[in-house]
């Protein structure tokens, strides 16, 4: 059995759910063990391969097939339950930027450039949600402008890297899936 002959048997909805699930549990381990790097202060750098997995999908996939905004729901659950213990931040989170990341990314022409615009809006938007909800349950002390400069550029920096490095190979699994 050919390895074209196996990757037809397996649904994208299924690689999609088990690729969300790995950048999930990518996000936490990349978290832990370059703690000491991501995370020295003053900066934080938020590695965000989770939501980059739902982006490249709404980019490449049939939102509709692959139910994207209800899975966003789902993860962001999980993503509060998981990694804030706060549970209602990011299950509204993801759904939001998925929502305005396929919104936008319809009126432009589908190509790099595009997508990359469109997901440094996504990471801008969910960031700084993030940011406003812990700062009203007090969770954070920071001002706007040291948020801008010690977390949301340096997350911005990273996830963007992320995303140049990994839109090129999910665009050919998706189109592999197509044919």
């Amino acid at each position: 059995m050919g390895v074209v002959q196996l990757k037809r048997r397996i649904p994208i909805a299924f690689i999609f759910v088990i690729g969300e699930f790995i950048a999930f549990f990518l996000d936490g381990s990349l978290s832990q063990i370059l703690s000491g790097t991501l995370y020295r202060y003053p900066n934080s750098l938020v590695p965000s391969l989770t939501l980059m997995w739902l982006i490249l999908a709404v980019f490449f996939g049939d939102s509709k097939k692959l139910h994207i905004t209800m899975w966003s729901a789902i993860i962001g659950f999980i993503f509060d339950m998981y990694y804030t213990g706060l549970l209602g931040v990011y299950v509204f989170i993801f759904p939001l930027v998925i929502y305005l990341c396929q919104t936008v990314y319809q009126m432009l022409p589908p190509n790099f450039m595009s997508g990359f615009l469109v997901y440094f809006l996504g990471i801008t938007v969910w960031v700084s949600l993030g940011f406003v909800a812990n700062s009203f349950i007090g969770q954070t002390s920071d001002s706007v402008a040291q948020f801008m400069v010690n977390t949301l550029a340096p997350t911005l920096a990273i996830n963007l890297v992320f995303m140049a490095l990994a839109y090129f190979p999910i665009e050919s699994l998706y189109r592999s899936h197509r044919q």
